[in-house]
C-alpha cells in the first residue's frame, strides 16, 4: 500500500529521548501557535484544501437499506457548502452556537464543519440526554440552532420548545414519520440544501470568504462534560487546540490516506470526535459509520477497517464473544487454541521486555498464525487492522495481552475532552500498565497528592460561562488539574486512578479500585463493577453481569429464570460470579480483596442514569443509588 506524504506539522519537535528537569516531564521546548498542517492554520481552511486536492477519493461510507454506500469528498464540499448558505440564510451569524443531537453518520460531520466553516462554535449532544438535560444544554450554550436527526430526537425538543427561547430554527435530517409535519420553528435538511442552491447563484464564493476570515484564537466547538458531579460543563477548544490535535495525532497515530476507519462512539464525545471527524481531515482517510449500536459487531467485519479505536468495553465484548464461541467448539479445537495461545503469549512478553525471543518459539508462532490467530482476526472482523486504540477508560492489562496474542496491535492512550490527546503507547515501544508516553510540546508535572497536572498547546480555553470552575482547574502557574493520580516512569505515564475515586479503608490503606475493577471485568460474565471500601473495613463491589454470557451459561446449565432480575437473583448465577471474584482476588493483597458483593438487577443502557454514553458505570451516581445494598454489605 502506498502511504501518503507526511504532513507538513508546524511543531518544534526533538526526538523521543524525556528529560526530567525539576519534576517536570519535558519532551519539547512549549510550543506556541499556530499550528499549520498543509500549510493551514484553522480546521476550515484545511478542509476546504483536501476537498480540492482529494474530490473525487471517498471519504465517508453508511449503509442504505442494508448496503454500504460511498461518498466523496466532493460530496462533502458540496453538503457543507449549501448548509453555511442555509444557516446564513436562516439568520445564523459568526459566533453563534449550533448544536447537534443526532447518532453517528456524515450528516452530523456536515452540521459540524459547515457551522465551523462561516466561524460558528458547534455543540454535540448525547441522543440518550433526556428532554430537561436538552433543555440545559441548549440555553447553556447560548444555541441559536439545532441539527436533530429523527422524529425521537424531535418530540424531545418539541416538549422544552418553550423553554428554548434562543433557537431560531431546529433542522431535521429525516422526514421518517414525519412527512406531513410542520412547525414554525422546524426545517428539514432538504430544505436548507434548497436554500444553500438558491443563494449560491448570488454568493458563489460565500464558503471560501467566510472560511477566510476564521482565525487559529476564533472559539471552534464546545463539548460538554459527562456532569458524573453535577451539571455538565462547556469546555472550549480553538482552532488553535484542534490543529495541534490533528498535528501531534499524526505524529501520535500514524494514518495514511488509504486507512479505513470504523465510527461508532458517539461523535460528542471528544474521542470520537477526534478519531472520525478531525483526523481523516488531516489525514485524507475514510470513515465508516455503524448502522447501528445493534450490528457494531457485524458491520465491522464487513468494514474490515485497517485502524480502529474503541472504548475498553468494546474489547472486552470481542473477547467475550469469542470465548463464548470457543466454548463451543470441539475439545481438539479448544486444546490447539489453548496451545497457540500459550505460545504467543511467551512471545508477547520477551517482546515487552525487548528480549530475543528463540527462533524454536518464532517458529512454533508463526505455525500457530498460520492455522489459528489469522482465522481468529478474520472471525471477529480484524484481519486488516494495523493498529488499535482504546482509551476513554482504563483496561485491563491481560486484555491487552490476549489481542496482541492473536495479532492485533492494540495499544493504550490517554486523553480528555480539556486537553484532547495527551499519551499513546507506540506498537514497537509499548509499555502495558502505562497510557505511553508524554505527547511532544506538553509538560507534566506530578503534584504532592499525586495528581497528574498538565499544560499543552492542545489544553482548552476555559469553561463557557463558568469562570468559578474555569479558575478552579488550573493551578496558579497555569496547569491543568486532571484529577487523575498517576506517576511517571522511565519516560512513560502511569494512571493509578481517579483521585475523588481512591478507596482509603477504615484501616488508613490506600487502594485504587480502577485497577481492581479491570482484573473482574476481565471475566466473560462481568461488563462492568463499582468497588466500594472508603472508610470501610473492607472491600465489596456492585457488579453488573454481561447479559448476553450469562443467560447463555444458564440455557447450557438448564437454570430457570423469569427474567433479568430473577436470573441476577438465582443462586448458581450468584456462585458463578463468586468463582469469578475468587480468581481475582488471588491476584489481589489481602487488603484490595472483595469480601462480597451484590449484583446490579436492573439492564442499563446508555439512556439510564447509571451509565455514561462509553457505556461506564457513573460510581458517585451508582453509589447513592445503590446505597441500601452497599450498606447491607457492611451490616
Amino acid at each position: 500500500m502506498e502511504k501518503q506524504k507526511d504532513l507538513e506539522v508546524g511543531l518544534t519537535m526533538l526526538d523521543n529521548q524525556n528529560q526530567l528537569v525539576d519534576g517536570i516531564q519535558i519532551n519539547s521546548q512549549f510550543a506556541k501557535g499556530p499550528f499549520l498542517i498543509d500549510g493551514k492554520d484553522t480546521v476550515s481552511s484545511l478542509f476546504l484544501k483536501r476537498c480540492i486536492e482529494c474530490k473525487d477519493k471517498v471519504v465517508h461510507r453508511e449503509k442504505d437499506l442494508g448496503i454500504w454506500k460511498a461518498y466523496t469528498w466532493g460530496d462533502f464540499y458540496e453538503n457543507v457548502r449549501k448548509i453555511s448558505l442555509g444557516l446564513n440564510f436562516l439568520g445564523f451569524k459568526r459566533g453563534d452556537k449550533a448544536s447537534i443531537l443526532a447518532e453517528d453518520s456524515k450528516e452530523w460531520i456536515y452540521a459540524d464543519i459547515a457551522t465551523q466553516c462561516i466561524g460558528g462554535v458547534s455543540s454535540g449532544i448525547y441522543t440518550t440526554d433526556s428532554a430537561d438535560q436538552l433543555e440545559y444544554l441548549l440555553n447553556d450554550s447560548e444555541s441559536t440552532v439545532l441539527f436533530l436527526d429523527n422524529d425521537e430526537q424531535l418530540d424531545k425538543f418539541l416538549s422544552i420548545v418553550d423553554k428554548t427561547p434562543k433557537i431560531l430554527k431546529t433542522i431535521v435530517f429525516e422526514r421518517d414519520n414525519l412527512h406531513n409535519f410542520s412547525h414554525e420553528k422546524v426545517i428539514f435538511l432538504d430544505e436548507v440544501y434548497e436554500l444553500g442552491d438558491r443563494a449560491l447563484h448570488s454568493k458563489p464564493y460565500f464558503l471560501e470568504e467566510e472560511v477566510e476570515k476564521n482565525k487559529p484564537q476564533d472559539l471552534a466547538i464546545l463539548v460538554y462534560t459527562s456532569g458524573t458531579t453535577g451539571y455538565p460543563k462547556g469546555v472550549m477548544l480553538d482552532n488553535e487546540n484542534l490543529m495541534y490535535a490533528m498535528s501531534i495525532g499524526k505524529i501520535l497515530l500514524p494514518t495514511n490516506s488509504e486507512d479505513e476507519n470504523f465510527c461508532f462512539l458517539p461523535l460528542c464525545h471528544i474521542y470520537e470526535r477526534f478519531v472520525s471527524c478531525l483526523k481523516p481531515i488531516a489525514d485524507k482517510s475514510t470513515v465508516n459509520f455503524a448502522e447501528s449500536l445493534e450490528t457494531i459487531f457485524e458491520d465491522i467485519k464487513e468494514v474490515s477497517p485497517t485502524v480502529f479505536s474503541g472504548v475498553p468495553r468494546i474489547y472486552e465484548k470481542i473477547y467475550s464473544n469469542f470465548t463464548m464461541a470457543l466454548s463451543d467448539s470441539t475439545n481438539f479445537s479448544k486444546s490447539i487454541y489453548g496451545i497457540a495461545l500459550r505460545i504467543s503469549l511467551k512471545c508477547v512478553e520477551l517482546k515487552l521486555d525487548q528480549k530475543r525471543i528463540p527462533i524454536i518459539l518464532k517458529l512454533q508462532f508463526l505455525l500457530f498464525e498460520f492455522l489459528v490467530f489469522r482465522n481468529i482476526r478474520q472471525m471477529i472482523g480484524m484481519n486488516n487492522v494495523r493498529r488499535a486504540l482504546t482509551g476513554a477508560a482504563p483496561i485491563s492489562p491481560d486484555l491487552l495481552k490476549w489481542f496482541l496474542a492473536i495479532g492485533i496491535r492494540l495499544v493504550e492512550g490517554y486523553g480528555m475532552s480539556e486537553t484532547f490527546v495527551m499519551s499513546v503507547n507506540e506498537i514497537d515501544n509499548n509499555k502495558l500498565g502505562s497510557v505511553g508516553k508524554i505527547a511532544q510540546d506538553a509538560l507534566v508535572r506530578i503534584d504532592s497528592n499525586g495528581e497528574i497536572l498538565w499544560k499543552s498547546p492542545g489544553t482548552f480555553k476555559g469553561y463557557y460561562n463558568d469562570n468559578k470552575k474555569t479558575s478552579e482547574a488550573f493551578t496558579k502557574d497555569g496547569y491543568f488539574r486532571t484529577g487523575d493520580k498517576g506517576k511517571l516512569e522511565n519516560g512513560f505515564l502511569y494512571i493509578t486512578g481517579r483521585l475523588k475515586d481512591i478507596i482509603i479503608t477504615a484501616g488508613g490503606k490506600n487502594i485504587s479500585p480502577a485497577e481492581i475493577e479491570n482484573h473482574l471485568k476481565f471475566s466473560n460474565y462481568v461488563s462492568d463493577c463499582i468497588v466500594i471500601g472508603d472508610r470501610r473495613k473492607y472491600v465489596t463491589a456492585l457488579i453488573l453481569i454481561d447479559r448476553d454470557n450469562v443467560e447463555k451459561y444458564a440455557q447450557k446449565y438448564k437454570i430457570q429464570y423469569s427474567d433479568f432480575s430473577s436470573l441476577c437473583n438465582n443462586n448458581k448465577i450468584l456462585e458463578l460470579i463468586w468463582k469469578e471474584v475468587d480468581q481475582v482476588n488471588k491476584k489481589l493483597a489481602r487488603v484490595e480483596q472483595i469480601k462480597t458483593f451484590r449484583l446490579i438487577d436492573i439492564l442499563l443502557t446508555a439512556e439510564d442514569d447509571e451509565m455514561t454514553a462509553t457505556m461506564k458505570l457513573k460510581r458517585g451516581f451508582v453509589e447513592e443509588k445503590y446505597r441500601d445494598s452497599i450498606d447491607a454489605m457492611y451490616n
